[in-house]
């Protein structure tokens, strides 16, 4: 493994024959989500707020799995 800081930025190396993709795809969501939290100005209610829009949408269209209605909504 390689860790690299050149200016603003940071360069990690790995041997992709001892790494599944998987996990590192697992690995960069974390830092985007690092990144993105950051430079975050929301309030802790508009984040209340986003949360209930997302499991809204999620209940939406995951009802069917939990429901006794076994068809997927078009």
């Amino acid at each position: 493994m390689v860790i690299e800081r050149q200016n603003n930025e940071i360069g990690i190396r790995l041997n992709s024959s001892l790494i599944d993709m998987e996990e590192v795809q697992k690995f960069v969501n974390y830092f985007r989500f690092l990144e993105s939290n950051a430079t975050n100005q929301g309030t802790k209610e508009q984040a209340a707020e986003l949360a209930r829009e997302v499991d809204t949408k999620w209940w939406k269209e995951n009802r069917y799995r939990f429901i006794l209605e076994n068809v997927k909504p078009a």
